[in-house]
């Protein structure tokens, strides 16, 4: 189901170690049951301290899972790693099932995506990366568990309710906020 990309950094990727990463990931599999051809990235990098990180990477059309860790040991960070995602797809599935149990579900999905912005020639305003995003309809809770699994600070979202763009955003106080928007 899933297709792999493992790469190194820092460290030559032998089969074993491939195999030992796609057969750790591949564990993540039994949770989704109709998911096309999605792509696990796996990225394995070494430092010069002798520890190892692992970055595991997965888009799906309805979820990103994402998590890195490191440790003394490349295979205990892989081992951390799935540990870490299979507890985000178990704490997803668990509150989406809870919330269709609540409301009901309702099959939303537009597909709504970003403007791209333009590039300034100001070198102080300069955009240095651009990235295209489809908004998926959900309410703020959820909202705030994706920005939570992603490992950023806010999050773009279609609100379920109003179908209006909103973002939630974590304050430095490490509570959460809410900006919605409103058509003119």
């Amino acid at each position: 189901m899933f297709n792999y990309n493992v790469r190194g950094e820092n460290i030559e990727v032998t089969q074993a170690i491939r195999d030992y990463a796609e057969k750790k990931v591949q564990k993540l599999e039994r949770f989704f049951t109709d998911v096309p051809d999605a792509t696990a990235y796996v990225n394995l990098k070494v430092y010069s301290d002798k520890t190892a990180k692992a970055e595991v990477t997965i888009p799906l059309s309805f979820l990103v899972l994402r998590a890195e860790e490191t440790s003394e040991d490349l295979y205990k960070s892989i081992d951390f790693v799935v540990d870490k995602l299979e507890r985000q797809v178990r704490k997803y599935k668990t509150k989406i099932n809870r919330k269709s149990r609540e409301r009901g579900f309702e099959g939303l999905n537009p597909d709504t995506s970003a403007p791209e912005e333009p590039v300034s020639e100001d070198p102080e305003l300069e955009i240095v990366r651009s990235k295209r995003v489809d908004l998926k309809p959900m309410d703020s809770e959820e909202a705030v568990l994706q920005m939570n699994m992603l490992g950023h600070d806010f999050f773009i979202y279609t609100d379920a309710e109003t179908m209006e763009i909103s973002i939630v955003y974590r304050r430095k106080d490490g509570r959460y906020g809410l900006l919605e928007t409103s058509s003119l």
